[in-house]
């Protein structure tokens, strides 16, 4: 087994570790590596929504299956183990406005919401009341500190990279935080589950939103507000009335298929103005943006990012798949401006937009916002 420093202070078997375990190998894996490097390690179990509907599924965490799955591991490893009911706070601080959000016209990202809320706060909470130095999770990303403090970096394996889904940390957080498999890529956490003999080391990943059944996102929405499938029209950007849709909750950005409408080319969902019940459709290079505002800014670099009026170079990553892009950003009261050096296709409020320091594989996270306005190459060119 290989040895993990946490670098917390004193003798490591004084040093109660708090392990965030999901029931998936990453965090199967995280738990057994630091109670082998000689930290008293508790795991703790967070059950989210409603595991009695979904103990069957695959595909999904925090409920179920993959809670006996945790408790399993944390058996074989002879370490304690906990299971909390977050069920009501999830459903406050995740759900419900992921629903609120999604009605208003925007594409939110629930990941962030629940790291920022629930695992990165209240469970980090949790973690301090039980006199834990540090809480660990198994995501895939890398901390280290930079004048004393802790950052946090994109890890050595690019294909799992989940700092975007972890821009919203906080500093204070961060210092609280680590995260061990940021040294490592997934085969060789996969190997390493298989040779301390984890009964999850062949356990698929997680692939859907925990809470969103086969990723109907509109089923979600309509259990919580039934009332809320108003319908409207579907409208070309050229201002044509093409169709009538069942409610926007049924469309996101950059959609093709199932728009329910006949044209000579291909129309993609280029906005959604719920205000209107209208959905706005155009050919694909209507998808095309460069200019955006972001709002919720969190900040992780140095300095001052309010001193960035006339404009910083980042790189700024608008989506989780999408590989960091040359921009510039200002920052006047709180709220951030982007411009992006080359076009992205599809950018959509409610997404997060993370900036890093470089574009490459120890770049640094420092920070993000929501976008909250975006507004596309032709649209700048217009006015």
């Amino acid at each position: 087994m290989l040895d993990i420093d946490l670098e917390l202070p004193g003798p490591r078997s004084k040093a109660r570790v708090l392990v965030a375990m999901s029931g998936g190998v990453d965090s199967s894996v995280a738990a057994a590596l630091v109670n082998a490097a000689g930290y008293e390690t508790i795991g703790v179990t967070l059950q989210l929504y409603d595991h009695g509907a979904a103990i069957h599924r695959s595909g999904a965490c925090c409920a179920g299956q993959d809670i006996h799955d945790a408790k399993r591991v944390a058996q074989a490893l002879g370490i304690a183990h906990y299971v909390l009911d977050y069920e009501s706070r999830f459903r406050e601080a995740v759900i419900e406005p992921f629903a609120a959000s999604y009605l208003s016209g925007e594409t939110p990202v629930p990941c962030v919401a629940c790291n920022q809320s629930v695992k990165f706060s209240d469970l980090l909470d949790t973690a301090r009341q039980l006199g834990a130095a540090a809480m660990v999770t198994g995501h895939y990303v890398r901390t280290r500190s930079v004048g004393g403090r802790r950052a946090l970096f994109r890890p050595v394996d690019a294909d799992r990279d989940q700092s975007y889904f972890l821009y919203a940390t906080t500093a204070e957080q961060l210092d609280f935080l680590r995260f061990p498999l940021g040294d490592f890529t997934k085969p060789e956490v996969r190997a390493l589950a298989a040779e301390i003999g984890l009964s999850v080391a062949e356990k698929s990943d997680s692939q859907d939103i925990c809470f969103v059944p086969q990723g109907r996102y509109s089923d979600v929405i309509e259990k919580l507000k039934p009332n809320a499938a108003d319908e409207g029209d579907i409208v070309h950007i050229d201002g044509r009335v093409l169709g009538r849709h069942r409610g926007i909750m049924h469309y996101t950005v950059g959609q093709r298929r199932g728009l329910g409408i006949s044209a000579a080319e291909p129309l993609f969902v280029v906005r959604l103005d719920a205000a209107a019940k209208r959905v706005i459709v155009g050919p694909r290079e209507a998808l095309a943006t460069r200019r955006f505002r972001l709002r919720d800014l969190n900040w992780l670099g140095d300095g001052d990012p309010s001193a960035w009026t006339e404009g910083q170079e980042v790189y700024a990553r608008v989506r989780s798949t999408r590989p960091p892009v040359k921009a510039s950003v200002s920052v006047q009261a709180g709220e951030a401006s982007v411009i992006l050096e080359d076009s992205e296709m599809g950018v959509a409020p409610g997404q997060a937009c993370v900036f890093y320091d470089r574009d490459a594989s120890d770049a640094r996270v420092l920070g993000g916002g929501v976008i909250a306005q975006e507004t596309t190459s032709e649209q700048a060119c217009a006015a």
